[in-house]
């Protein structure tokens, strides 16, 4: 089968062809319909990810399919059933092997390529919002980011728990559409001093950042107190001292997320949450942006289009 995978990190991943994997105890054969790519999936390539595997290895994280064997002792899902799972590599194939107890089953009417860029955008902006951050209604959400593929999850889930969202993303472009996913404010990082506009617009009450960097500075500095940043990942490169003097003056709380650990340390918040994230979806008010879906044979344009920043929302890789 064709897969598309690191073998070496001095060189690019390419397409292969490998032997068709077999289901170990407790994991499920999928034939992959959609692959949703994510940033960390640009890091694991460089081996600079901290849960990147020993190569050789298949890139993917998330993935949505149809289940065609079972391993041992499972005797769920059935053969048949779409799923989506997140199972941190081997999504960038026409099959593979993931636990049977991580796979979610697929609304019928949701897409494949809309099921695979769902768990991992959605899950963390939403565990982070409710359980790290606790935003409230009313207060106002900075999301720094804003047309990325977890930054216009955030703008979205933000609006739907009643805040007001203030969205930074880059040009005109990337903005209209974080304004369509519910923005009320809108901040052009290449041009806008990101501090003194969201100063303007009464300060920040949370901050989302998958950014870190100068954007991270910006908006402590805009802070209300007792806010609260949550630091998602640092897609600018530059990771932030945070400077303690400016916390402890304003009563501001650093929050860490990284939504793969809770697969460790407490997969039943990661059930819930994506429960919840359904129920909104199948309610109508979540409606997941794809700029765009490419095929296994183009899987390097795909990350390509995310290190440039020239997608927005998900990219989907369909073999």
């Amino acid at each position: 089968m064709k897969a598309f995978q690191v073998t070496d990190f001095s060189t690019p991943a390419a397409v292969s062809d490998i032997a068709p994997p077999v289901p170990a105890k407790g994991e499920v054969l999928i034939d992959i319909a959609a692959c949703g790519l994510n940033f960390a999936d640009l890091l694991m390539a460089k081996g600079t990810y901290q849960d990147t595997p020993t190569p050789p290895f298949t890139l993917g994280m998330e993935v949505c399919g149809t289940v065609a064997a079972l391993g041992e002792g499972v005797t769920s899902p059935a053969v048949g059933t779409r799923v989506a799972v997140f199972g941190g590599q081997g999504g960038l194939a026409e099959q593979g092997v993931f636990p049977a107890a991580l796979c979610r089953a697929v609304p019928d009417d949701m897409p494949a390529d809309v099921a695979a860029g769902f768990m991992v955008a959605y899950g963390t902006s939403h565990l982070a919002l409710t359980r790290r951050a606790g935003l409230q209604s009313g207060e106002t959400l900075l999301v720094l980011g804003a047309a990325g593929g977890v930054g216009l999850t955030a703008v979205e889930i933000g609006k739907a728990l009643g805040a007001t969202v203030i969205a930074v993303a880059r040009g005109a472009d990337k903005l209209e559409v974080a304004r369509k996913a519910g923005a009320d404010h809108l901040i052009d990082s290449t041009t806008d001093d990101i501090k003194a506009a969201v100063k303007a617009l009464g300060g920040a009450d949370v901050v989302y950042d998958p950014v870190g960097g100068d954007a991270f500075k910006a908006a402590l500095g805009a802070c209300n107190r007792e806010a609260r940043v949550i630091t998602i990942g640092f897609a600018s490169g530059d990771v932030p001292q945070i400077p303690a003097n400016i916390i402890l003056v304003k009563n501001i709380t650093v929050i860490g997320f990284y939504w793969g650990g809770y697969l460790k340390f407490n997969p039943a918040a990661l059930t819930q949450s994506l429960a919840e994230l359904l129920h909104l979806y199948t309610a109508g008010k979540l409606t997941p942006h794809i700029s765009h879906v490419l095929p296994l044979e183009n899987a390097q344009d795909a990350l390509d289009l995310m290190e440039s920043r020239k997608s927005t929302g998900k990219v989907v890789v369909t073999p």
